[in-house]
């Protein structure tokens, strides 16, 4: 067995290269259609993702992000947008090995098909129901409405890297239903329905041994910290423990 100690950001690394090597990923980036909604963790996502293929020139995952979590003090847009957009690159659109620069996924939604994959990410998590659910500011309901019609309507994948971070308590239809209801303010909240990835994921298919979230938080750049036990085989932990030992400096996400 096996400890570690991950921070969000070496979290999403991690989720990050398992997503890279996640088979239906691989079977979809040079068959159909890959389309990386744009996210924090999701970032992370598409470096990892454009490295593999070559194409890494020109992405900055500074500024892949629409709707973001800040600090109260952040000046904020009232559909939760910073105010200055200007770097926004697109979606990261992925056809049979070729990234598309400049496209989003409102571009290409009518022409995915069964058998092409959309990743996007969560703000809230049902670890035990391996659920997840994202916040809406849109008045349209944004990406996650736009991709449902993909997912719902052509049986295309959802797959939701999520860092267990976000993980949320209580009965995750309840506080869609208290949070949407009319009397309320702020962002409206909607459950998504698909594949979700964690770090206990990205560890399982990286090396196929088991692992628990035993605890978490820290201070001194580890707020929001997990704590991680691995055990399996000696062999596969070890690999793992490798690996993980070569993202546990990853910096904090900048803006």
């Amino acid at each position: 067995m096996a400890q570690v100690v991950l921070t969000p950001a070496a979290g999403k690394r991690l989720i990050a290269k398992a997503i890279a090597a996640h088979p239906d990923i691989q079977s979809a980036l040079y068959s159909g259609m890959v389309v990386i909604v744009a996210g924090t963790t999701n970032g992370y996502v598409a470096e990892e993702i454009l490295a593999m293929l070559g194409q890494s020139d020109g992405f900055n995952r500074k500024c892949f992000y629409r709707g973001i979590v800040l600090p109260p003090a952040q000046l904020m847009s009232e559909t939760g947008r910073r105010l200055d957009e200007s770097g926004f690159p697109g979606d990261v659109v992925i056809v049979r090995g070729k990234w598309l620069k400049g496209k989003t996924i409102s571009d290409v939604i009518d022409e995915m098909k069964q058998g092409d994959v959309i990743l996007k990410g969560a703000n809230a998590l049902d670890v035990l129901g391996k659920r997840a659910a994202v916040l809406v500011g849109h008045p349209e309901g944004g990406t996650a409405v736009t991709a449902l019609k993909a997912v719902i309507g052509k049986r295309v994948r959802l797959i939701i890297p999520v860092g267990l971070e976000k993980r949320i308590f209580g009965n995750l239809d309840e506080i869609v239903t208290r949070m949407n209801a009319s009397e309320s303010s702020g962002p409206r909240i909607l459950t998504i329905p698909g594949e979700v990835f964690t770090e206990i994921d990205a560890i399982s298919l990286l090396s196929g041994v088991k692992c628990d979230l035993v605890a978490s938080g820290g201070v001194g750049g580890a707020e929001g910290a997990i704590w991680l036990n691995i055990s399996g085989d000696v062999g596969k932990v070890n690999h793992i423990i490798s690996l993980i030992s070569s993202i546990l400096n990853e910096p904090p996400f900048e803006l």
